[in-house]
């Protein structure tokens, strides 16, 4: 994983040809893609010299047009690339420029910014609410949904906000604009015998080692995919959790984790310890949890969270995120008599009023447990019983121990070779994958949706022959001379994340 460079100074690369390329985005177009200006250099140095010289013209050339009449969408690309986007890490910027260059400034940037009415802007949010979707709408519709809507005002409003302390709007329009209802997100937690059915899977399926480490301490997604063997220390069972890894537009970075008390010391249970020490000795990496095909590099994000769902799937436990183990953690923690503080400092939250509001579940064990213990507390001040009337015998009030399941591994129909895979995604989304090797000797994946496995199987078949023929193609091209058996390049741009 290369050295991420500082946002906004543009990238730097070398050719083939040897000499040094520098690339930066200058503005972007009506529909909110990029517009980028190269220069060229045959040392690094000088290619970072002319890159600098570069970025100064065009930050004079914006800071001239700051206006009051100045186009909306010309104002939320200044303020984004000025005020937002140094602090903001990749992933969060690719959230951000989603936003604003493919929502916002399509549908309000020629109006100007003085101009601007919450007319206009409640006009947007139920254009996004009806028809705001741009990507796979097969599989969630054309409108955005509420949270998505309720983002892109955030950001209009902190754009405007910022125009009306740089005092070039006297109010802001977006307040008082009415929102969709904010909807907490329900969090599922997997009962005591789901767990036993979900492991006993995930053993079966060779991924038990990470989502028995994930259970037994409720580490974040990519605060688990970047833990190396450096960091633990198997004769005191203590976890260094001091990095993350994400994706940003199909390629892993590697950071420092969400929050400074992010950056935590985890005790482990003995018995994980033994699990990790056998696990260890089939491994040949420094990453715990190494990526099967890739050298050196841990497995990417997207992979665990596919086999998550695959792994629920077959052991007919209900759909849930890889987030709500992090949830299942917490309650069973809970459950179990760990005090707030200590799972709050295990979790990584800021305070324990976080953990409090987040993660405590009044779940069935947890109420039986209360009544049982109200039960005993008033049966001890209760008056003294009559000796002349027979005592009648009570069980005790005890919570319900979860029964040993008899679950067997599913073994599943193995697909025949060259005919993809296909997992269900949530109730009501299957998604199919194919992933051949291309002219070029990788795995270029592509997927397709659909709302039952029939529909699916019949979009799989199709994707495979579309595929085959252009694999086809693309080897022609290579043995031409022509070509470097890579997809098509409009399928590239569009896939690349995908087949990553």
């Amino acid at each position: 994983m290369a050295r991420k460079r500082k946002s906004g100074t543009g990238t730097i690369r070398q050719r083939k040809d040897g000499r040094w390329e520098g690339r930066a985005v200058v503005g972007y177009d009506d529909k909110g893609l990029p517009k980028t200006k190269n220069v060229l250099a045959k040392t690094k140095r000088e290619c970072q010299e002319k890159l600098t010289r570069l970025m100064e013209e065009v930050g004079s050339t914006k800071s001239e047009k700051i206006c009051a009449d100045m186009p909306f969408g010309e104002w939320m690309d200044f303020w984004y690339q000025t005020y937002i986007k140094p602090g903001l890490r990749p992933n969060t910027q690719t959230n951000y420029e989603n936003i604003i260059y493919h929502h916002i400034i399509p549908y309000l940037g020629k109006i100007p910014l003085c101009q601007l009415t919450q007319k206009d802007l409640q006009q947007f949010y139920a254009h996004l609410k009806k028809g705001g979707r741009l990507v796979r709408t097969e599989q969630h519709g054309k409108g955005l949904s509420d949270r998505m809507v309720r983002m892109c005002h955030a950001v209009c409003r902190s754009a405007l906000e910022r125009a009306v302390r740089d005092d070039l709007l006297r109010t802001n329009p977006a307040i008082g604009c009415k929102l969709p209802p904010k909807k907490a997100r329900e969090m599922q937690v997997l009962t005591r015998e789901e767990l036993q059915r979900f492991l006993i899977q995930a053993k079966f399926e060779g991924y038990y080692e990470v989502f028995l480490l994930d259970l037994a301490t409720g580490l974040r997604r990519g605060e688990l995919m970047a833990l190396q063997w450096d960091d633990l220390n198997f004769k005191t069972g203590v976890l260094n959790v001091n990095k993350q890894v994400y994706d940003v537009r199909g390629q892993l970075q590697l950071s420092t984790p969400k929050t400074k008390n992010s950056v935590r010391k985890i005790v482990l249970p003995p018995a994980v310890v033994a699990v990790l020490r056998e696990y260890k000795k089939t491994i040949d990496s420094r990453w715990m949890f190494p990526s099967p095909v890739k050298e050196d590099c841990p497995i990417t994000p997207g992979v665990v969270r596919r086999r998550l769902q695959l792994i629920l799937e077959h052991a007919g436990c209900k759909h849930v995120r890889f987030h709500d183990l992090r949830h299942t953690f917490a309650t069973l923690a809970l459950e179990n008599g760990m005090d707030v503080k200590t799972l709050s400092a295990m979790l990584g939250h800021v305070s324990a009023a976080t953990t409090l509001d987040i993660y405590t579940h009044i779940t069935d064990d947890m109420q039986r447990t209360a009544a049982a213990n109200i039960d005993r507390s008033i049966g001890k001040a209760a008056p003294k019983e009559d000796s002349s009337e027979p005592r009648k015998e009570t069980a005790p009030v005890t919570a319900e121990k979860p029964r040993m399941t008899d679950f067997k591994p599913y073994v599943g129909r193995k697909r025949k070779s060259g005919t993809g895979c296909i997992s269900e995604i949530n109730d009501h989304l299957f998604e199919g994958r194919y992933s051949p090797k291309w002219p070029d000797g990788k795995k270029h994946a592509r997927n397709v949706y659909a709302h039952t496995r029939e529909e699916c199987e019949e979009k799989l078949k199709v994707l495979i022959v579309e595929m085959k023929a252009e694999i086809a193609e693309a080897q022609r091209l290579r043995d031409l001379g022509e070509g470097n058996g890579q997809p098509p390049e409009e399928k590239k741009g569009k896939w690349a994340k995908k087949g990553k």
